[in-house]
């Protein structure tokens, strides 16, 4: 019988990446519900190829355009998720719309959803406790798949929290792992995006680049596996091989090894564990040798933002300002309206702000108060912007 799937975000990184897998087994699935933004070539190749039962378009412009592309078409084209009429539940979804606003259709889908691949550390991060909350209620399983949680989760079953020491997050260091501070002051977005071994989006591969993925990271998995920030740590290895290590009372280090590419936990995620790696990758043989592995401590110098570790559990709404900030300071990276160094400068900053404690206090308790504490954030990240780098359009 073959199961439905559901991509929010089919036509980023993570959701093309899926596509390739249902390509190897298309017998297997039935396209549910996708999603996307603005990129019209690829809603329209998805649309002809895959057929989704609904396919959302949050972009009105390119909704009402796709419309009228497809006025006959089999797949029912919305914007809005409530326009879904169905008993069907989508088998598995795939939750991979970046940034705060993948939180709402995310909470929204886990009602129509026995299984939820997330791949949204913001989601998490600013909504953890709404998404758990519905998840118990629905009954929806919750699995987290980018590479580092998905190699924690398994690396802690059968083990407790008071087993272990500490759980390590590995960074490959991105593109300046060698630079020097003095280094990143002229550094453009053209040189941050060229990540070394990962293909992934523009958001994504600055985050890499600035090591704020990590500490996203860190408030991530604290969410999820309920560790105490003293448990966690970042540690380098440039080859990304090694996705998580845990330290384990008893002596032992366990670690979770392989390739640097998500199709090997998005496929172990979708079936279970029980499938045969070779049926969607090609797997060099004796790739690489496993006596190359390095680890070092973070150079606090080159990547000064690891300073955050230490405010992640400040207050309740901590996570959501980091998270918040951060996305506004990486879209004027981007656009070269600040330098590479502002985006640390900044977000430090704010953590300073006379009303910072004010929104850091609030608990994330429904969407409303999340929305208020994401709204402050960002509108005092672009005054701080303009106080320092003048006004932009």
């Amino acid at each position: 019988m073959k199961k439905f799937i559901s991509i929010l975000g089919s036509t980023g990184s993570i959701g093309r990446n899926t596509l390739k897998i249902i390509d190897r087994k298309k017998k297997l699935f039935t396209p549910f519900i996708f999603s996307a933004n603005k990129n019209y070539k690829e809603i329209c190749r998805q649309i002809k190829i895959y057929k989704p039962i609904y396919f959302l378009i949050n972009n009105e412009l390119i909704c009402e355009k796709i419309r009228k592309k497809f006025p006959k078409t089999k797949t029912t084209v919305i914007n809005n998720l409530e326009k879904i009429k169905t008993k069907k539940k989508s088998d598995i979804t795939i939750s991979a719309i970046p940034g705060i606003k993948g939180l709402k259709p995310t909470i929204y889908l886990i009602k129509l959803s026995k299984k939820i691949l997330i791949a949204n550390k913001e989601a998490i991060i600013c909504g953890w406790h709404l998404i758990n909350k519905e998840a118990k209620k629905n009954k929806t399983k919750i699995i987290p798949i980018d590479s580092e949680h998905f190699s924690i989760m398994n690396l802690l079953k059968n083990h407790n929290v008071q087993d272990i020491n500490k759980v390590y997050l590995t960074a490959s260091g991105g593109p300046f792992l060698n630079y020097k501070f003095s280094q990143l002051k002229n550094i453009g977005p053209q040189k941050a995006l060229k990540h070394p071994k990962w293909k992934m989006g523009k958001k994504i591969s600055i985050d890499s680049a600035t090591l704020m993925n990590k500490i996203l990271e860190l408030i991530e998995a604290q969410r999820l596996f309920n560790l105490p920030t003293q448990k966690l740590d970042i540690i380098i290895h440039p080859e990304s091989l090694v996705h998580a290590i845990i330290d384990f009372k008893n002596g032992l280090k366990k670690f979770v090894y392989h390739e640097p590419t998500m199709i090997i936990p998005i496929v172990n995620a979708i079936f279970d564990g029980n499938i045969k790696i070779e049926n969607f990758l090609k797997i060099k043989k004796n790739y690489p040798k496993i006596k190359n592995l390095t680890f070092k401590n973070v150079d606090k110098k080159v990547f000064p933002i690891i300073r955050l570790s230490n405010h992640i559990n400040e207050y309740d709404g901590t996570g959501i300002i980091i998270n918040s900030a951060n996305e506004v300071l990486v879209e004027h990276f981007l656009r070269k309206k600040i330098p590479f160094l502002g985006i640390q400068k900044i977000i430090l900053d704010i953590l300073k702000d006379k009303n910072y404690k004010k929104y850091a206090i609030r608990k994330p308790s429904n969407l409303n108060t999340i929305n208020i504490v994401d709204t402050w954030a960002k509108n005092t990240t672009i005054k701080k912007i303009e106080r320092y780098y003048g006004k932009h359009n």
